[in-house]
């Protein structure tokens, strides 16, 4: 269950980190609302990161949760991991990327990573039932 609650933490981290940096981001820019919608501007593409993470996070918590909970095999414990690192990575990905007009290879492993952990981690909880 720790692999399961350090996974949990650390996406929480991650949301709540980057809800804290669009928020500082909108106080350097004074900007209260929205953004501009321009892929280079840093403040859309730390709302793009914030808002991405926000989507996902949440399923793979509860996920990572209730396999954790079941005495999970070794390869869903991987996937809790893969699933974390996934989301870092597509965060970093958009943050990092000069435009998100453009694809970036974090972006890639990111979403490749939270979509085979993710369906991984569904095929465990199926499977402890």
């Amino acid at each position: 269950m720790t692999t399961a609650l350090v996974c949990i933490a650390i996406l929480g981290l991650l949301v709540f980190g980057l809800g804290l940096a669009v928020s500082l981001t909108r106080s350097q820019t004074n900007t209260a609302a929205g953004s501009s919608g321009d892929p280079s501007d840093p403040l859309y593409k730390m709302v793009r990161a914030h808002g991405n993470t926000a989507e996902y996070a949440p399923m793979l918590a509860i996920l990572i949760l209730v396999v954790g909970s079941r005495s999970p095999e070794t390869w869903a414990l991987w996937s809790m991991v893969i699933a974390t690192a996934s989301r870092i990575a597509i965060a970093a990905g958009l943050i990092l990327s000069p435009t998100l007009a453009r694809p970036h290879p974090l972006r890639f492993v990111g979403a490749l990573g939270t979509y085979l952990a993710g369906f991984a981690l569904c095929a465990a909880l199926l499977l402890s039932l």
